[in-house]
């Protein structure tokens, strides 16, 4: 960022941040002193309560400080902590505690809030009119460019923490997608075992009896053959369904909004489909966004007492973007229930994520995103409907 290309609104913008953070410094040191005495006095378990309240104030001071540094040097805003969706306040303290970035959260309120208070300081002294507004003008992005810097490298995964943070992710969803394949496997199998198999079985003893009437008794040869038709029939539409489950042809052959609209035609709730995903999406990508929206919907038909749902496709040539929505009662718990779990398990797979927006009342928003290219990191902890 040079200082030629900060307007004046951006360093009034600035210029806010350091006189926040000025404001908020006092109520950092305080969070360090009552982090550190609650963690010594958590030994004797009176601390732990403590904790409960500084660890959550201490993270929302810290986050405010990074989407702050974020903005100033036009980054995404980081998300450093491990998930805690869906656990108690205690397993979320334990969690907290073995979290390497909690730690580093109490150095930079330690060494780094010091060093960075000066830096906007110094803002807030040269915003003085006629005196130093030069100074000002021309200092305010390089100084507080330089205070983000500081944040951003305490608060913020280096290289290395992001590559081994990388490994671990693919590790937990290469686990999850083998789990899901011996899965998948099994219900073929069931599938295969209980319709086709069964039905070609009762066929060839059927066609084994009706050989052995043909010259005895033709008539009754005759049905027995009929009978034989219908069943071959209703194998071939059990063979059709496992071969739906496996990839949809509609899928293959019109591409995924057709296949979405196709499926939401089979479902009580009257569903729209807009928006356009792009034309060169990977078939395992687009089978993934399939099955993913395909769960969704049927979540909207058993639990959300909805009048009407939507599917909203888009995105860019990197990145598919599906919003599945409803107008039902809202108020879907990500923690509950298997559906969501296996839909974040099976995005998971292609580096996707999934966000839950569903206030009571509703309407429930559920945002899938699936990077086109699979190697592309995105490695967002995501959450879901039950």
């Amino acid at each position: 960022m040079t200082t030629g290309r900060i307007a004046g609104a951006g360093r009034l913008r600035m210029t806010g941040y350091a006189v926040l953070q000025v404001l908020l410094s006092v109520l950092a040191l305080v969070l360090f002193i009552v982090d550190v005495v609650a963690v010594v006095l958590s030994v004797i378990v009176v601390g732990i309560p403590i904790l409960l309240l500084s660890v959550p104030a201490t993270r929302w001071l810290v986050d405010l400080h990074r989407r702050m540094y974020a903005r100033v040097l036009a980054e995404p805003v980081p998300t450093p902590y491990q998930s805690t969706a869906g656990t108690s306040a205690l397993e979320r303290l334990r969690i907290a505690g073995a979290d390497p970035m909690s730690w580093r959260d109490l150095g930079w309120l330690l060494s780094a809030l010091p060093l960075a208070l000066t830096t906007s300081l110094v803002v807030l002294i040269l915003f003085v009119p006629v005196v130093t507004g030069i100074a000002w003008w021309y200092g305010v992005g390089p100084i507080m460019a330089a205070r983000s810097r500081i944040d951003r490298w305490f608060l913020a995964f280096g290289t290395t923490e992001r590559l081994e943070q990388r490994v671990e992710t693919l590790t937990e969803t290469r686990n999850q997608s083998l789990d899901h394949a011996a899965a998948e496997l099994r219900r073929i199998e069931r599938d295969l075992h209980d319709g086709a198999q069964a039905r070609l079985a009762g066929l060839g003893m059927t066609l084994g009896m009706a050989a052995e009437l043909v010259d005895r008794d033709p008539d009754a040869a005759r049905r027995m053959l009929a009978e034989a038709r219908q069943t071959s029939s209703a194998a071939l539409g059990d063979l059709r369904d496992v071969v739906h489950g496996i990839h949809p042809p509609v899928l293959a052959d019109r591409g995924l909004k057709a296949a979405i609209e196709a499926l939401a035609l089979d479902l009580a709730v009257p569903v729209e489909v807009t928006g356009q995903a792009a034309a060169t999406l990977a078939a395992p990508v687009e089978s993934a966004a399939y099955f993913t929206v395909a769960e969704c919907l049927a979540n909207v038909a058993k639990h959300a007492g909805a009048s009407r749902a939507w599917v909203e496709l888009g995105g860019t040539s990197d990145l598919l973007s599906v919003v599945v929505g409803d107008d039902g009662h809202g108020g879907a718990d990500p923690s509950s229930g298997s559906g969501m779990r296996g839909v974040a398990r099976r995005l998971a797979a292609f580096d996707g994520t999934m966000r839950v927006s569903s206030p009571t009342g509703g309407p429930t928003l559920v945002t899938l995103e699936v990077p086109c290219d699979s190697s592309s990191p995105r490695t967002t902890p995501s959450s879901g409907r039950g």
